[in-house]
Formats: C-alpha cells, structure tokens, sequence
C-alpha cells in the first residue's frame, strides 16, 4: 500500500532549474532513508541524492555535488529535489524510492537498499 508519486519534471535548457517532488502515501518517511535516483536510456540506474532518517547522513553522486539538493518536508510526508545548472547529461528518468531505517553512509545510495519505488518522471534538458 507504500505509494511514491514524483512530479515536477519537464523540458528545460542547459543552466536551468527544475525542483521535483515527491509524496508519500501509506509509510512514514520521516522512519526511513529516502533516495532520488535516475536512468538515462542504455545505462543502469544510479544514486542521485538520498538522505538519511535522523542520523543526518547526506550523499549526492559526484556529478551532481553543488548543483542539486535534496530536502525532505516530514510534516507534509515527501522528499524534494533541487536542481540546478542542469546539463544534458542530466536527462533521465528520476525516481523516488524509501529505503530502510537505519543505514550507513557508504551504503546510503546504492539501489540495492531501496524497496518501494515511484513511478518517475521524466526531465530532459535541451536547448
């Protein structure tokens, strides 16, 4: 009954900004991990930006450190996601998914730890 539902995609060009959400229904996600991830066409997905429960953990991939931030709105039970300075590179596919409640840093990211997962939705940057 867990259920992920992204929104905010869209179309922008290099160096523009896009903020996507994510709301949750039928899990708490101030209790667990939560992750941005995306899949471009031809590559496996990757770890975007995930946070963790209440142990304060933050980790962003390389690529998107000082462009992108996540956030999360516990009261309002969803997960944001800031980006900045967009590139093409950075169309794909991005999901929102809740992973487990107690997890380390190294591991806080990698798709294995993720069990409910939204749809996605799709941002594609082009000029």
């Amino acid at each position: 009954q867990v259920q992920l539902v992204e929104s905010g995609g869209g179309l922008v060009q290099p160096g523009g900004s896009l903020r996507l959400s994510c709301a949750a229904s039928g899990r708490t996600l101030a209790n667990y991990a939560i992750g941005w991830f995306r899949q471009a066409p031809g590559k496996e997905r990757e770890g975007v930006s995930c946070v963790g429960s209440s142990d304060g953990n933050i980790a962003y991939a390389d690529s998107v450190k000082g462009r992108f931030t996540i956030s999360r709105d516990d009261a309002k039970n969803a997960v944001y996601l800031q980006m900045n300075s967009l590139k093409p590179e950075d169309t794909a596919v991005y999901y929102c998914a809740t992973g487990p409640r107690v997890i380390g840093l190294l591991s806080l990211c990698l798709v294995l730890n993720y069990d409910y997962w939204g749809q996605g939705t799709q941002v594609t940057v082009s000029s």
